[in-house]
């Protein structure tokens, strides 16, 4: 039997009992992989690293466990523009991605930003939102600067085509 990582707290495996949840070695090696990195993971990436710990576990498991821990609220799960679920631990303060259509970069931005979003939305439709972890896509502000120079060159050759 596996023995409770260092990095798993005795109130967060406290709190789970006190749920009625069944903490599996495999659920907390997953839980401890994703909780350790605090960065953004692939499913592919977290059977990786936990199947070099513990050689017999298989995807079905890593991704039942991914399902359950975003269940318990432990994980977010968000697509951050690379077409495959990304994976972070809740832990720290939410926080949230802006996502550049064209050249991919990333820019984290606070969740004081998307509070009162979040407020309105259950204000004016009696929804409660989850928004813990968001990704807004767009330009970000190079690839506009750049995007504008284009259209202005463009003008100016159309122009003197003319």
């Amino acid at each position: 039997m596996l023995e409770i990582a260092p990095a798993i707290d005795e109130a967060l495996v406290e709190m789970l009992h006190a749920r009625g949840e069944r903490l599996t070695p495999q659920r907390l090696l997953v839980l401890e992989t994703v909780r350790q990195d605090g960065g953004h993971l692939t499913a592919e990436t977290i059977h990786a690293r936990v199947a070099a710990r513990y050689p017999y576990i298989n995807r079905a498991t890593i991704y039942r466990t991914l399902t359950w821990l975003t269940e318990q609220e432990l994980i977010c799960v968000t697509d951050l523009g690379a077409g495959q679920a990304e994976y972070q631990y809740l832990a720290r303060e939410h926080h949230h991605h802006l996502v550049c259509l064209t050249c991919g970069e990333r820019q984290e931005f606070s969740d004081a930003l998307v509070v009162p979003l979040a407020t309105a939305i259950r204000e004016q439709y009696g929804f409660a939102p989850r928004l813990d972890h968001l990704a807004v896509f767009g330009l970000c502000r190079r690839c506009q600067e750049m995007e504008a120079s284009e259209v202005v060159a463009t003008k100016e050759t159309n122009e003197r085509d003319s």
